[in-house]
């Protein structure tokens, strides 16, 4: 099987839900139902891994450690890009190697989504403008300020014109199983919904 590779951009300040819930999501994913399924990777269609600049440990909210599988220069190939949110994206706004690194890994994706404030590093680097986009409630105005050629749903849980955002922190769990969905069909995210017995949110906007 062709698996997806869906690599999960972590920095200093990251949110914990927001790139934990994703990668729950993507990593129990099978194309077989049943508990049975997840003992193995044979019907898994993501490969799913964290990248930061490099493998040190990083600390997230709340002081969780977490340690990188990749850093910024022995990443694979990323086919599903996600850029997470937390406090620790404002600094990044002004990061260049970050910033050129979600630029060149957005331009090799099949597919960009973001989770929060991750929303605001794509805004930032031009890649929302001309779409449609949402983010953290509390920083809605901020993504609008970063580009002016967004047009900020304030409303939505996920916003998807060819790059998929979500709103703030548990929001990105709507988003991953919106992807799967998209990808793999609605009987495979409601399965996969059912396995870790989480209750979908399922609008998505057009």
């Amino acid at each position: 099987m062709d698996q997806w590779n869906a690599g999960i951009l972590i920095f200093e300040g990251v949110e914990i839900l927001d790139f934990a819930g994703p990668f729950e999501v993507f990593s129990r994913t099978r194309l077989v139902p049943g508990a049975a399924s997840r003992r193995s990777e044979e019907s898994a269609p993501f490969n799913v891994f964290t990248v930061a600049k490099s493998r040190a440990p990083i600390q997230t909210t709340g002081n969780l450690e977490v340690v990188p599988h990749h850093g910024f220069a022995d990443a694979p190939r990323i086919d599903l890009l996600l850029v997470p949110g937390g406090w620790g994206t404002r600094p990044l706004l002004d990061d260049r190697e970050t910033l050129e690194w979600i630029r060149g890994a957005a331009a090799t994706a099949r597919l960009t989504t973001s989770v929060c404030t991750g929303s605001l590093l794509l805004a930032k680097i031009g890649l929302l403008a001309g779409r449609r986009a949402t983010t953290h409630w509390a920083a809605l105005d901020l993504l609008e300020s970063l580009d002016a050629g967004v047009k900020v749903e304030r409303a939505l849980r996920v916003v998807d014109d060819g790059i998929i955002s979500s709103a703030g922190v548990a929001s990105g769990i709507d988003m991953a199983f919106y992807v799967v969905e998209t990808l793999f069909g609605k009987a495979v995210a409601d399965e996969t919904a059912r396995y870790i017995e989480y209750r979908r949110v399922t609008a998505a906007s057009p």
